[in-house]
């Protein structure tokens, strides 16, 4: 294993042998497990006339609640070089993405891939990523559409060429409404000399009772040309390396978890700003009433904060809803969904964090099964709070004063902002697609918060 990633592996590799790499995208029940194994029969040169077949993975009509639990799983196929393929196999199997759960536990998915691409004993190069479909679709639905743009969103724009359709439960045909589907849906993957996504066919009937009936050879001919086409494909294709999307996984986590910063942050101000604007109209009440032998005071909410517990709940052996917090800043630095301890957190870059505040280093950082939250209380504001507040007392009125802490509130609002869309430029510039689901909600109140600014970025 790597970590909690789970590794099958059959024989024994040897580094003077050529290795493909190849990792599968699919809602369940699209038939990905049927895939796998033969794709694992294929390799081991097992053929119609054995009538035999190895049934390396569970079947996908277990319940869905199994289905849902299964972690990110890597088979690798070694040992059988020359029986049909030239070379070693190693499948990535990705989980079903649209967890009933939740976007936390996709997001978890996707922390799972980034700990497989970076590890030292991981998986450093892909040949081909396989967007595992069923031929009787027409028209991507809402669900497989999210599926599909999850598994886009984690890669670099250099792996475009490297994607391709396999097409299951198929009848032999050119899938003409599927690939009108993938293309008004604007899929991005490998092209053909026509311009149309590049696609491999597959028949689901591998692992039924081999018998000589014509719907069983016609069921394996099916599929044969397809994993014959398929590996060929392999077989020209360059590996391509997967530095650009562990940038693309980087950044994605760092603007999740800044956005998710900002919003605490930009609330803290917002409050602030309320509790400042209470007193400020108080005061000018005050003076309008020339109460100078009155004592002022007035009632506000004021802003603070307080650690609050946070559920310990575990999910393929991580504590997904632990928190790394800046005991300086004070704030929330990666929230909710961090596995990984402060030193060793995705925000952090050189030994420093880059969400909070002052971008402070590693050692003021803790992660625990706590975080920070911000509440409100009422408390009495007199003069002589007015006067400790103001800096500038001798040189501007207390109303002047007040009006410049504001100023100041949403000046910082809006580098808050400028630093969020900032990570939103860098994903431009290198992921196959920037506006994966699970970040919708930041970005939509990215967006939100601009406009309110006056910002047409």
């Amino acid at each position: 294993t790597v970590e909690t990633l789970t590794r099958v592996t059959f024989g024994k590799k040897k580094q003077s042998k050529p290795n493909k790499t190849i990792l599968l995208v699919g809602e369940t029940g699209a038939g990905k497990s049927t895939l796998i194994n033969a794709l694992v029969n294929y390799a081991m040169g097992v053929t119609f006339e054995d009538k035999a077949w190895f049934q390396i993975v569970e079947d996908e009509n277990r319940s869905q609640t199994e289905s849902q639990t299964s972690d990110v799983i890597v088979y690798q196929i070694f040992g059988f070089e020359g029986k049909t393929l030239p070379f070693s196999l190693t499948i990535i199997d990705t989980p079903g993405y649209g967890d009933t759960r939740g976007i936390e536990y996709d997001v978890i998915i996707s922390e799972r891939l980034f700990q497989l691409f970076q590890s030292k004993n991981g998986i450093h190069e892909l040949h081909a990523v396989g967007l595992v479909v069923k031929s009787s679709v027409n028209r991507l639905s809402d669900r497989l559409k999210y599926i599909f743009d999850s598994g886009m969103s984690l890669f670099g724009k250099d792996i475009e060429e490297k994607i391709v359709a396999l097409v299951t439960h198929s009848n032999g045909r050119k899938p003409k409404d599927l690939l009108g589907a993938l293309n008004a849906a604007k899929i991005k993957c490998a092209k053909d000399e026509k311009e149309q996504p590049v696609y491999f066919l597959f028949n689901n009937c591998q692992h039924e009772e081999r018998i000589e009936e014509e719907r069983h050879k016609n069921a394996d001919k099916i599929t044969m040309k397809g994993l014959s086409g398929f590996t060929a494909f392999l077989e020209k294709t360059a590996p391509r390396k997967l530095d650009m999307t562990l940038d693309v996984l980087n950044e994605r986590i760092r603007l999740s978890a800044c956005i998710q910063n900002l919003q605490e942050r930009i609330r803290l101000s917002e409050l602030k700003e309320a509790e400042i604007t209470q007193i400020k109209e108080a005061l000018k009440n005050h003076e309008e009433k020339k109460e100078k032998n009155e004592k002022f005071a007035v009632e506000v909410h004021e802003a603070y904060k307080e650690k609050e517990a946070i559920g310990g709940e575990m999910w393929l052996m991580t504590l997904i809803k632990g928190a790394v917090c800046c005991t300086v800043c004070e704030e929330n630095c990666h929230y909710s969904g961090c596995t990984k301890l402060p030193k060793d957190c995705e925000v952090m870059k050189d030994g420093r964090c880059t969400v909070c505040s002052s971008k402070c280093p590693v050692s003021t950082h803790v992660k625990g099964k706590w975080r920070y939250v911000t509440r409100t209380r009422k408390v009495q504001r007199n003069m002589e709070d007015i006067r400790k507040r103001s800096k500038i007392q001798r040189r501007l009125s207390f109303l002047e004063s007040l009006k410049g802490e504001i100023t100041n509130l949403k000046a910082e609002k809006s580098n808050l902002l400028e630093e969020s869309f900032q990570h939103v430029v860098n994903l431009e510039q290198i992921a196959l697609k920037v506006n994966s689901v699970s970040t919708f909600v930041h970005l939509d109140f990215l967006i939100d918060k601009m406009k309110e600014n006056g910002e047409t970025k």
